[in-house]
């Protein structure tokens, strides 16, 4: 039997999750209609959104699901990337303008986003509609000599936070091993760009001559505009943690003073491909709207919530196929479950199906409440509908009330991983 997550003195079990920032799972706030503000590291709308992106997307789907479930109030913001090299690089190779490429796959975003029945996003941000939150922090953080700059743009002086390193636990002796933004103009290898002066469109006028922000600076000032100085979860793939996470958390602290810039970093871990690391050196990236091709979005979260979000998920046509058979099956039990009763008076049989299926409720919670653990709670949920199978296979009747609470407790379960929908 599957034993409640509990190590307080007073008995009570609260939502774990595993904190990069501490390297160890810590409580949530009790419930209780508290607000949850989580802040998601979005898209850079240059191309499609791949398979890597979806599997991010998803776990935080999932976790946004779970907190509503528990009895939170996620507040779920993220930012879209409309500014980069990258889209000015394609610009140029299109000869098209950037605001045009990043709105066509801005709207291919939205589009897959759709498809995967990911709606708890509260709200979308783009980068380039807060300039002027960006050009007042870079203002701030050169003020409080944070920040300084040079010919080439204004650039944040790592040297000057006691936190940079930590999230990446890194040493100062290995961050200067971290030649990023390399620039001879910088004051140290490892400070990163603010803002960055350059000739060619897009341009954007600042007090240190036309040019562009850095990437980091975007998703601080979007995030302080809508949260405040500190806020409750930031949640992004494992790829993010160094260096544009650690900037972040740099860029946070200095402008506000205040410790911690976040509470709670949750990271989610890479993707293979047909066994090997997703890479577009490898020619193996497999994009969201060409996997729902072959599958469906219910059978894309079933494969990945089989992983735990925290480590590396693997994708491949066995595999989908596999989660196909399993759905199919689990999806069968439901509806023969909702045909299984009688006009009969509850009777022994019904205060058995309800009693396992408080235990699966209580251990569904408990399996999530520890750090969100998908792969646990889908098979407490497996188990249970094999069990329940060899009940009817017996003959095994049930009152018509106790099917249909049963079936409407079973999907509310199910529908925390977003699968068995009607």
């Amino acid at each position: 039997m599957e034993v409640a997550y509990r190590d307080r003195v007073d008995g009570s079990v609260l939502l774990r999750v595993f904190n990069t920032l501490t390297m160890r799972k810590e409580e949530l706030p009790n419930p209780s209609g508290q607000e949850i503000k989580v802040f998601v590291c979005g898209p850079t709308v240059y191309d499609y959104g791949h398979l890597g992106h979806a599997r991010t997307y998803l776990a935080v789907d999932i976790m946004a699901r779970y907190l509503r479930f528990r009895g939170y109030r996620p507040y779920v913001l993220m930012n879209i990337t409309d500014i980069d090299e990258r889209i000015v690089k394609k610009s140029e190779e299109t000869d098209r303008s950037t605001r045009e490429i990043a709105d066509e796959f801005e709207k291919a975003f939205f589009e897959d986003m759709k498809a995967l029945g990911i709606e708890t996003i509260d709200r979308f941000e783009r980068a380039t509609d807060h300039i002027p939150e960006i050009l007042r922090q870079i203002k701030e953080l050169i003020s409080n000599g944070h920040a300084y700059e040079t010919e080439t743009g204004v650039y944040f002086d790592v040297s000057k936070s006691t936190s940079y390193g930590q999230l990446s636990r890194q040493s100062r002796a290995d961050l200067k091993l971290r030649r990023l933004e390399l620039c001879s103009t910088k004051h140290n290898p490892e400070d990163f760009s603010l803002w960055r002066k350059f000739d060619e469109e897009p341009l954007w006028d600042s007090p240190w001559g036309k040019g562009r922000p850095g990437w980091h600076i975007e998703d601080t000032a979007i995030a302080v505009k809508y949260f405040g100085p500190s806020y409750d979860v930031h949640a992004g793939g494992a790829e993010l943690v160094f260096p544009h996470h650690e900037a972040e958390i740099a860029q946070g602290e200095a402008l506000s003073n205040k410790k911690p810039f976040v509470k709670y970093w949750i990271h989610t871990g890479m993707l293979n491909v047909g066994g090997v690391k997703m890479s577009k050196s490898l020619g193996n990236v497999v994009r969201i709207r060409d996997a729902l091709s072959t599958c469906t979005p219910e059978e894309l979260r079933f494969l990945f919530a089989k992983t735990h979000y925290r480590r590396t998920a693997s994708f491949s046509k066995g595999k989908l196929l596999q989660s196909r058979k399993e759905l199919e099956s689990m999806r069968k039990i439901v509806k023969r479950l909702e045909t299984c009763s009688s006009q009969n008076a509850a009777g022994k049989s019904d205060l058995r199906l309800l009693g396992r299926l408080s235990r699966l409720e209580a251990d569904f919670t408990a399996a999530m409440d520890d750090d969100l653990d998908t792969v646990r709670a889908l098979k407490l949920l497996s188990r249970f509908l094999r069990k329940t199978r060899s009940e009817i296979k017996s003959q095994t009747k049930y009152a018509s009330g106790t099917s249909e609470t049963a079936v409407k407790r079973i999907l509310a379960l199910s529908s925390v991983i977003g699968v068995l929908a009607a």
